[in-house]
């Protein structure tokens, strides 16, 4: 445990990174003891900024064992799914693809897009250039924000099923690259395409990480 210098006075800033790693490795270990088929890694999507979610699967995988499933409880974006498989995680569930499904919001190569903005009553194209899931096949970008604008429940529907296909093509992606070899170029041009929320550029800038 390190006790880093206050922000305030009479304030106290305590870093508990230690006492997490050995935490984690002791669960692990105990657990492995067990012989599950599988593991997870858990605590983490609770709001904490994205360095600390990483780190919490850098500290607990080397303690998993590499021919069991490595599972990350409630996580996460397109890109830190690709972050965290590059760690050493399997496998994934989280309630995010329909979650902002609802409040307009879908992902793309690009990063999460508004379909509620202004601009797009003019976009006459799909979500996503290439995407083949029903949504991008039957709909454009200007249907798709009027029926959101409207209160059509059709367009919570559409955007929910382009978000759970595409959270789906990208771990078909990391599959195939992961069985041909070329991983790390995939993330490497996935990542520098993908701009990511403010939300995340923010939790980055203030993590103790």
């Amino acid at each position: 445990m390190r006790v880093d210098a206050p922000e305030a006075p009479g304030e106290t800033i305590v870093d508990r990174r230690d006492d997490e790693a050995a935490l984690r490795q002791r669960c692990a270990e105990e657990l492995v003891a067990r012989d599950f088929e599988g593991y997870a890694v858990g605590g983490v999507s609770v709001g904490e900024p994205e360095p600390e979610m990483m780190h919490a699967g850098e500290i607990t995988e080397p303690h998993l064992p590499a021919n069991k499933a490595r599972y990350a409880m409630g996580l996460g974006t397109p890109a830190q799914l690709i972050e965290l498989v590059a760690r050493g995680i399997d496998m994934f569930d989280c309630v995010l693809p329909t979650r902002v499904a609802r409040n307009g919001t879908a992902y793309t190569t690009g990063g999460a897009i508004n379909l509620r903005a202004g601009h797009q009553k003019e976009d006459f194209g799909p979500i996503e250039e290439g995407c083949d899931c029903f949504a991008c096949k039957h709909h454009t970008r200007a249907y798709l924000r009027h029926l959101l604008k409207a209160g059509e429940i059709l367009g919570l529907r559409m955007l929910s099923v382009h978000n759970s296909h595409f959270f789906l093509e990208v771990m078909r992606d990391i599959r195939r690259h992961l069985a041909g070899g070329t991983f790390d170029y995939y993330r490497k041009q996935f990542i520098e395409n993908y701009q990511p929320t403010s939300k995340v550029i923010e939790g980055r800038a203030t993590s103790r990480l």
